[in-house]
């Protein structure tokens, strides 16, 4: 056994391996690479440390995103990270913390911290008091007010010799009109129209808030009117002075005396009885007065003594806006301070741009406008909202950090309304157990800004206990699919006003059996919607569409005033059909056929793919590029 044990000393067995029993020592390699690791370690760690000693301000707002902190702090956001997480705070990169909690974090840090409030990018965007040296004589802004069909828009016609009032449906102005006009005094004066039902009643008050007087338009034979006296509340609640135009006083047996006695009893004094309210007796149809209700608009504006500094940074308000198929976002502006200069920044509500192109009511293009000018102007991102201010910055990064911030304020109101609206589950089981409140589901679509809005406030007023009206969604433009969607998935109508859905939606509609009600004039939908919410929905005109035609070429022939050369691009062509013409997608006039021809034989319809001649009756403002639409009206049962 004793040669056998020897053999056996010199070699090592696993369990002494494990125990490291062997004496080898480490190789040199080994302990070299040991301490480039430790010398890599201590240079990492002094940088780091180094990098800490850099004591930093840190700007917070209300709101801040971990990453955004970690930004602001030159730090890794996995640090801020661990920060949070070791103070009890789960969060990841992209949420956002407080101010207090961010403060804490950036202490740790050992940073200064400078509190901010995200409101803050708006201040000093007004510009600072003009002093007195600065103002200049600019012209008065009037807003012509009263009652529907009173001839506010006859008389502003009148005054500019032009007919507005024959492009409106059921002789109702549908928007807000800006024009500037030049008396031959050589004195200028703005005058806003307003639209004069009830319905309007938001942008008439909105209409008050930019002007510098009311001109109160009283028809002699009708008197005061229920949209009068809301008026007369609009300009007292304004504190704007008023002028009384007592129209329509060509008309037999008009008695002056009553008008002034009920203008009396709302606390209009005029002159005549003692007041000191001006009152001119005018015809907008003879063109009778004109010339002293000017003066007296002239007196009025020399008494407020109106002045405004040009030479400054432009400020102003929306007055009406619009999506243009061909020119995107429009908004009509009145300037109030300093000059709008082509190439400006402007901030209009939560939207921004660099104006492009600044246009007068005249359709001419101009390089500036000057206080009390209203125009229109061309380049915003999006479309602000009616009666919005709109003012000139420095640059674009300001423009943008007024404008996210507006936008997400906007999107957290409407978060928040939508969190109430839902309400708790208790709330919800209570109203399941009273029968389900039924509601209404509306989206409408319009063609201008204001139309939309006034709309909304329309059917808001139709709500009542049992039945409530929702406007799902109200914006500007053509009917697209999204709308179709959204009004299928929550059972809603959609009214659609003096705007027509796409081919898409329109064959999406059909298919999934939502309704598209097409309107021109705004209290047709008024009624309309009130006989949905009682539930009594009367036989009803139902619009059967026919088809479409394309004009390719216009002629005029004489004795028969425009012809429209045409091809039938979907359905057919009906004479006897009513039909409407649309430019853009916009309605701008709704008639029937005088003329429809193919060759020189006149037809009775002309089907898809085959042209023909069509003509108007009375109306001539055809031109090539616009669409034909036509429709036939049919009697339907209520459901």
């Amino acid at each position: 056994m004793g040669p056998v044990d020897r053999r056996r000393e010199g070699r090592i067995d696993v369990a002494a391996a494990i125990e490291g029993d062997d004496d080898r020592g480490r190789s040199l390699a080994s302990v070299r690479r040991a301490r480039e690791r430790e010398r890599r370690q201590a240079e990492l760690a002094r940088l780091r440390s180094g990098q800490e000693r850099v004591v930093r301000d840190v700007v917070i707002p209300d709101l801040i995103t971990v990453q955004e902190l970690a930004n602001r702090m030159a730090a890794r956001a996995g640090e801020v990270v661990k920060a949070l997480f070791r103070m009890g705070v789960m969060a990841t990169i992209t949420q956002s913390i407080d101010a207090d909690t961010a403060e804490l974090v950036a202490t740790e840090f050992g940073h200064r911290v400078r509190r901010v409030s995200e409101s803050d990018v708006e201040q000093g965007l007004e510009g600072e008091v003009d002093t007195e040296e600065n103002l200049e004589p600019r012209p008065p802004v009037v807003t012509i007010m009263g009652h529907v069909d009173h001839g506010k828009t006859s008389l502003l016609d009148a005054l500019r010799k032009t007919d507005v009032a024959g492009r409106e449906a059921g002789g109702i102005t549908q928007h807000i009109g800006a024009y500037m006009i030049q008396i031959p005094s050589g004195d200028r004066v703005t005058f806003i129209d307003t639209p004069g039902h009830e319905a309007f009643t938001a942008m008439r008050a909105r209409g008050a808030s930019v002007t510098d007087m009311v001109v109160l338009v009283v028809a002699a034979d009708d008197g005061v009117m229920p949209q009068t006296i809301e008026a007369i509340k609009h300009a007292q609640a304004a504190n704007v002075p008023m002028i009384v135009a007592v129209n329509k006083i060509d008309k037999p047996g008009v008695n002056l005396d009553r008008v002034r006695n009920e203008l009396l009893q709302h606390e209009v004094v005029v002159e005549s009885l003692g007041g000191d309210t001006q009152e001119i007796q005018v015809s907008a149809l003879k063109g009778t007065n004109l010339d002293k209700l000017l003066e007296a608009i002239i007196l009025q504006a020399e008494v407020l003594d109106l002045k405004a500094n040009p030479n400054r940074a432009a400020e102003g308000t929306v007055i009406e806006s619009k999506l243009d198929k061909g020119r995107g976002p429009v908004a009509t502006v009145l300037v109030q301070k300093g000059t709008l200069n082509q190439g400006d920044i402007v901030v209009a509500g939560a939207e921004w741009g660099r104006v492009r192109a600044i246009i007068d009511d005249m359709g001419i293009p101009l390089t500036g406008a000057e206080p009390s000018e209203p125009v229109e102007i061309l380049g915003l991102t999006g479309v602000p909202s009616a009666g919005e201010t709109f003012v000139a910055v420095e640059d674009e990064t300001r423009a943008r950090e007024i404008t996210e911030f507006r936008q997400r304020k906007a999107r957290e109101k409407v978060a928040a309304a939508a969190g109430a609206a839902r309400g708790t589950l208790n709330d919800m089981l209570a109203r399941i157990q009273a029968g389900e409140q039924k509601e209404v589901a509306v989206v409408v679509k319009a063609d201008v800004q204001g139309s939309s809005e006034a709309l909304g406030v329309t059917l808001g007023k139709l709500s009542r206990e049992e039945v409530r009206v929702r406007v799902l969604h109200s914006a500007v433009g053509q009917i697209t699919e999204s709308d179709i969607q959204l009004a299928k998935a929550s059972n809603a109508v959609v009214v659609a006003f003096n705007v027509r859905a796409t081919t898409q939606a329109r064959e999406m509609a059909n298919r999934d059996g939502v309704e598209i009600r097409y309107y021109s004039i705004i209290y047709e939908v008024a009624d309309d919607i009130e006989k949905l919410v009682k539930g009594k929905l009367a036989p009803i005109q139902r619009e059967k569409f026919l088809g479409y035609a394309q004009i390719l070429q216009v002629f005029e022939v004489k004795r028969l005033g425009n012809i429209a050369g045409c091809r039938v691009t979907e359905g057919v062509v009906k004479r006897g059909a009513g039909v409407r013409l649309l430019r853009d997608g916009v309605v701008i006039h709704q008639g029937t056929l005088s003329t429809l021809r193919r060759f020189k034989d006149d037809a009775r319809e002309v089907a898809n793919g085959y042209e023909c001649g069509m003509s108007f009756y009375n109306y001539n403002d055809i031109r090539v590029g616009d669409q034909i639409e036509c429709y036939e009206t049919e009697t339907v049962a209520a459901d």
